[in-house]
């Protein structure tokens, strides 16, 4: 799909602030690609529609988790989370992206997942650093993002669990498995 086709079709989908941000993200994972040897244009898709179900209803991503079979222990969890896995199915049926890896990017982008791929790292990191973003410790991670792809996931991962934790609040155990299988295995960068 062709990017100004993708663009239009995920404007209607988002407030203008979250536009801006799929923007910001689109232009880092585009960015990121060139400098980790991955498919541009398949970083700059998955970027774009990363946030596509952002604004859906909770109960139709509900729904789109149980009819895909997604991992039930989603619906345990806080509904930011649910709109990644519903976002990849509704891509799908939607927008017709057919592509099982940039399909797979968008579900991830907000757990991660052990054993992620190349481009699954460069749209989660890229969600995380995108200009946009001002939170702290995010300029520390855009520094590493510089040098090594995976010391910079590992980061933004162990950053997104100890600010859960620090608020007391659940963290997916996906999200912990991603983080184990980073310290446990390392990745090729």
């Amino acid at each position: 799909m062709e990017r100004n086709r993708a663009l239009e079709l995920v404007k209607v989908q988002l407030t203008d602030k979250r536009y801006t941000h799929t923007l910001g993200v689109m232009e880092t994972a585009v960015m990121l690609a060139k400098r980790y040897g991955a498919d541009v244009k398949k970083a700059e898709l998955a970027a774009i529609f990363h946030d596509y179900a952002k604004f859906r209803p909770k109960e139709e991503m509900k729904q789109i988790l149980i009819d895909e079979q997604e991992d039930v222990r989603l619906l345990q969890f806080h509904h930011e989370l649910w709109h990644a896995p519903a976002g990849a199915a509704l891509v799908r049926k939607e927008a017709g992206v057919k592509n099982e890896e940039v399909l797979s990017a968008i579900r991830w982008h907000t757990t991660g997942r052990p054993g992620m791929t190349r481009l699954e790292k460069i749209v989660y990191l890229a969600d995380y650093i995108e200009p946009g973003r001002l939170f702290p410790g995010v300029d520390d991670v855009r520094t590493i993002a510089e040098q090594n792809l995976d010391d910079a996931v590992l980061a933004a991962v162990k950053n997104s669990i100890i600010f859960l934790m620090g608020k007391q609040q659940p963290v997916f155990p996906v999200t912990i498995d991603t983080y184990n299988d980073f310290i446990q295995n390392g990745d090729d960068g």
